[in-house]
């Protein structure tokens, strides 16, 4: 996929706090989709943090499907292709699974899928996904994929600052993101609750879009030795 000559390439992440289930998983990729100008855009699923468990792919195949597309799937942990970067450069969005984030930063670095990522976000590739298909973009965020616990972890850093998903479902998330940002051991950053998604352009937030009423995200900072919450109201896609 090559920018048009002369015409500026558009760089964009959509990070998803979760959903709650496919047919809100639905409106949101439309969304996603929608991004690329295109009707049946090219898309790229990476399932690595899901364990590129097959469920978690059939699913995505068949909510892909319902929007006229026919995704790619590439598995870290049988890679079926040489050259990674060359397949990424040939899509327009690459949407990455929920699941556990470290696992899935140290299979791409292994894999050098990390590089092709970069290569084809500075193409123009539409980026998105939810929970570690949204954390990953950021510097850092609250994860649980160290067992019986929540945890900061360092990620990809293409956006600044850290994200926590899940932030209304999982009741942890709220006082351990308090907690390490207020200690300073997270950096400010966003927190964003299932059925809302971030939209970033050249790395700056544009847009907060949500499909459930009265689900929201915030921008978290750091105050002394507390944090603060500030909402960002979001604007609701159609059905």
């Amino acid at each position: 996929m090559s920018a048009t000559r002369g015409r500026k390439v558009r760089r964009q992440i959509i990070p998803i706090g979760g959903t709650s289930n496919d047919a809100r998983r639905l409106r949101i990729m439309r969304y996603v989709f929608e991004q690329t100008g295109k009707k049946r855009p090219r898309v790229l699923y990476l399932p690595t943090a899901s364990g590129d468990d097959s469920r978690t792919c059939e699913r995505f195949t068949h909510l892909c499907r319902k929007l006229g597309v026919s995704p790619t799937i590439y598995s870290a942990f049988k890679p079926h292709v040489r050259d990674v970067r060359r397949l990424a450069l040939a899509h327009d969005v690459i949407f990455v699974a929920g699941g556990n984030t470290r696992d899935l930063l140290v299979l791409w670095k292994l894999w050098g899928v990390d590089v092709a990522v970069r290569a084809a976000y500075r193409r123009g590739a539409v980026l998105a996904g939810p929970s570690a298909g949204g954390m990953c973009w950021f510097e850092c965020g609250l994860t649980d994929s160290m067992p019986l616990e929540l945890t900061a972890l360092r990620c990809l850093g293409m956006l600044e600052g850290s994200f926590c998903p899940h932030y209304d479902s999982e009741k942890k998330r709220r006082p351990t993101l308090r907690r390490l940002v207020g200690s300073g051991k997270l950096t400010a950053g966003f927190a964003v609750e299932d059925d809302v998604a971030l939209h970033f352009v050249d790395e700056r937030l544009v847009d907060v879009v949500s499909v459930r009423n009265g689900a929201r995200a915030y921008r978290v900072s750091r105050h002394g030795s507390r944090m603060r919450e500030a909402p960002l109201e979001p604007h609701h896609l159609p059905r």
